[in-house]
């Protein structure tokens, strides 16, 4: 028998070395391949799709009713992530392919080409070198929830769905305008959005599709009676965008959505540090979170006065610097760290640090023994709220009850006053926290690049409510976009 005990303490650095690698979603498309794909050779299968290089690539299919200007977002896109453009124009403009031959014979006959066609030329589309290492926007298709499920069957799947809407009233009278430039292939309209050049203007021609009202009606008619079963099909990380706005305020929506990430199934442990000046509510925020979400609430502070208490080794090894007022070195209060962290209710439950780390060389050290965190929040707060948040604070000596001089001033003059202030909220003393706060401020800054920043200067269940949604739902990521 297995004499393992229970339960089983796994390593901190495991959990974070899943993380930072993606172990879960590996195992998670490797699955999904095996059930796709259905190889002979399972295991030999596997290897070969672990020896592929997996780049992190758009993957994006932008839908739309006629006139909804979808083809115009996603050049724009296709501009900004420099990504492969893919429409059914594009697929069939192939003159070598075979298969784009067929499917405009089926096209000549006044036939629809047969879906099975569709996936085949998507498939030889997908498989080349700027959509393997750049990705790619695919617009305008699926057109029913039947393409749709026939993409999903060969494991053809997007990141990212995106669907433009706006009235029928509106749309109509956008498709009556529309013209196109043979030549360039840019779209232009009568109305809203006329060519400067003379030239261009005299060689515009209506779209292949046809203005006429009664034939953009029958294709919005098209448009409604497919358009659920789609979003059924991708809406898990799909967005529907107004276009009914200016061009610009529409690619902004689009892109924000490109940026936000997939919630992911893989197993999540919070591993929280807040970070702020002196009456930040770094605290507040931490007892919060820590009662919400079952977190362990450790506070830098709080251990050392435990070592202190207990007269551990660590303790006895602190009490030198404490006696003479100055500060644990950083290595002594790593190692109490580590050891606190690397407890099981901190592996399994998951923490909220504060009061560390306060240097760059701190978070590194914190980060170099196993415990990087996966959300960093910054709690910004002006440097006059602080000292009104700290110094009309008063404590009640006979029953130990706190005011404040604002927000919770004492309900009688006898109790006003003998109320008094502690030592560490004298103006002064404040501004000597504030000031080596900031000293370090800027580089530890740089070194948590994917800390989120929050206005601390408001209700702590305002706060609370920030720092909550960012702690439950993926980063967002940073797109490296054109300037």
């Amino acid at each position: 028998m297995d004499a393992t005990k229970r339960p089983l303490r796994i390593p901190p650095q495991f959990g974070v070395y899943a993380e930072k690698h993606n172990l879960f979603e590996v195992f998670r498309k490797l699955v999904e391949d095996l059930l796709i794909v259905k190889p002979d050779d399972p295991l030999q299968f596997l290897q070969d799709q672990l020896k592929r290089d997996e780049n992190d690539v758009p993957a994006i299919i932008i839908q739309g009713p006629t006139a909804s200007g979808k083809t115009t977002i996603a050049k724009m896109v296709c501009s900004s992530l420099r990504t492969a453009y893919i429409s059914t124009d594009s697929l069939l403009s192939d003159d070598v392919s075979a298969l784009a031959a067929e499917a405009k014979k089926h096209l000549q006959a006044g036939q629809a080409v047969p879906i099975d066609l569709w996936i085949k030329l998507l498939q030889t589309r997908l498989k080349l070198y700027d959509c393997v290492k750049k990705g790619w926007v695919l617009e305008g298709f699926p057109e029913t929830r039947e393409q749709a499920l026939a993409l999903q069957a060969v494991g053809i799947t997007a990141k990212h769905y995106v669907v433009l809407e706006a009235p029928d009233t509106v749309l109509i009278e956008r498709q009556m305008g529309k013209r196109i430039d043979p030549q360039t292939k840019e779209i232009y309209h009568t109305t809203f959005d006329c060519p400067s050049s003379p030239e261009v203007e005299s060689r515009l021609a209506e779209p292949p599709e046809g203005c006429s009202e009664a034939h953009t009606v029958e294709r919005l008619v098209d448009w409604h009676r497919h358009q659920e079963g789609l979003q059924r099909c991708y809406q898990k990380f799909s967005k529907t965008v107004n276009a009914d706005q200016p061009k610009a305020d529409v690619f902004a929506q689009v892109l924000t959505f490109l940026k936000s990430k997939p919630r992911s199934l893989a197993p999540h442990t919070p591993r929280v540090v807040l970070l702020g000046p002196t009456g930040s509510g770094k605290g507040v925020q931490a007892a919060l979170l820590a009662s919400k979400y079952n977190l362990v609430n450790v506070s830098s502070g709080q251990l050392v006065k435990e070592a202190l208490a207990n007269g551990s080794k660590m303790g006895e090894a602190m009490k030198p610097y404490i006696e003479r007022g100055m500060l644990v070195p950083d290595n002594i209060m790593v190692k109490l760290l580590d050891q606190r962290l690397s407890l099981l209710d901190c592996t399994t439950r998951g923490w909220v640090l504060r009061g560390f780390p306060r240097t760059r060389e701190q978070a590194e050290n914190l980060t170099t023994c196993g415990h990087e965190p996966n959300r960093v929040f910054f709690l910004d707060v002006p440097n006059d709220s602080v000292f009104e948040r700290l110094t009309l604070r008063s404590v009640d000596p006979v029953t130990g009850q706190r005011y404040h001089g604002l927000y919770n001033p004492p309900r009688t003059v006898e109790v006003k006053g003998r109320g008094r202030q502690q030592p560490k909220d004298t103006e002064e003393d404040v501004r000597q926290r504030l000031s080596a706060f900031y000293a370090y401020a800027e580089e530890i800054d740089d070194f948590y690049e994917k800390a989120q920043r929050i206005n601390g200067d408001q209700d702590p269940h305002t706060v609370f409510e920030c720092v909550e949604s960012m702690l439950v739902k993926p980063i967002p990521k940073k797109l490296d976009l054109d300037d």
